[in-house]
């Protein structure tokens, strides 16, 4: 390989880790599962298919949303991912992207999804999306999670806010399954989240993030998540109304699931045993995505709704 070659490579190399720092800045995980739950709220929102055009142009505008407020967080949370194992390798902690590029970027981010979405769907989801990037970044990263253990709780709602601009995005309008669906999200998030601050316990603890499993037992902790998680499965049922038998047995079956698995956890915690919460916590993912799924198979179908 000649010197303009291996030069050549280098440039390449450098370029792609760098695209790759800002795409990491954006948590393209945590998108993935905001959109799982997008599509299933539009859908029933038409009752049926919305406009391809419409369902893209909103997966496209809500992706930019979520990756501005992902990538403020980053920049909020520097300080604190640099104390711990799961974060450390953000790139801000291993300086891949300078504070201020990341600001830029995320803001910019922030400014392209309202006027993408604007001019592709309605004012409303572009009204709501920087809602949630304000929500986001101001009340939860900013008020509320190193100075409250129900931080992700209310935190949380900003990751129930992409079912209603699905929704919005179709109708113009936010009604009631959307909310309910909301509530879902808003319900599950405990759970799904403690299980998780369970085994990254000193992490937070080290960061001086007050997350519940750090100023709470074990025990108080997996009660906790076993009474989100019988709220939420009520909660669920609320938008049976709107769907039919395909949702209902879905809602039903999962619940239950879910159930045995919080309950479980619980009683492990009680008689002094290893919670192993990453079980629930990848169950969590599974159950949310199949109970939307259920969502999205239930209005395609067109089947007359049960109440």
């Amino acid at each position: 390989m000649s010197t303009a070659e291996r030069a050549e490579t280098t440039v390449r190399a450098s370029w792609m880790a760098r695209v790759g720092a800002y795409v990491a800045l954006t948590k393209p995980r945590v998108i993935e599962l905001l959109l799982v739950t997008t599509v299933p709220a539009m859908m029933l929102a038409e009752r049926g298919f919305p406009s391809p055009w419409l369902v893209l142009s909103t997966l496209a505008g809500g992706t930019m949303a979520a990756a501005s407020a992902n990538t403020l967080n980053c920049v909020v949370d520097a300080d604190i991912d640099a104390k711990m194992r799961r974060t450390r390798r953000r790139p801000l902690v291993r300086a891949q992207v300078s504070v201020r590029n990341a600001f830029v970027f995320g803001l910019t981010l922030g400014v392209g999804s309202f006027a993408f979405l604007w001019a592709t769907t309605n004012l409303l989801a572009a009204a709501l999306a920087v809602a949630t990037i304000v929500f986001y970044v101001v009340i939860y990263t900013l008020g509320l999670k190193r100075r409250t253990a129900q931080n992700i709780v209310w935190g949380g709602a900003a990751g129930c806010m992409p079912v209603v601009i699905g929704w919005a995005a179709v109708t113009g309008t936010v009604h009631w399954p959307a909310l309910v669906m909301f509530g879902v999200i808003f319900f599950w998030t405990p759970p799904h989240f403690w299980s998780l601050a369970l085994r990254f316990r000193e992490d937070y603890a080290a960061a001086g993030v007050p997350m519940l499993p750090v100023v709470a037992t074990p025990q108080q902790v997996s009660r906790q998540i076993l009474i989100y998680t019988w709220v939420m499965v009520a909660w669920s049922l609320l938008l049976v109304p709107a769907t039919s038998l395909v949702y209902g047995l879905a809602a039903v079956a999962g619940g239950g699931w879910f159930l045995i698995k919080a309950y479980r956890m619980h009683q492990a915690v009680r008689r002094g045993e290893p919670p192993h919460s990453m079980r629930l916590f990848h169950m969590s993912n599974t159950y949310l995505a199949a109970l939307f799924f259920a969502i999205a198979v239930d209005a395609a179908i067109g089947l007359p709704t049960l109440v």
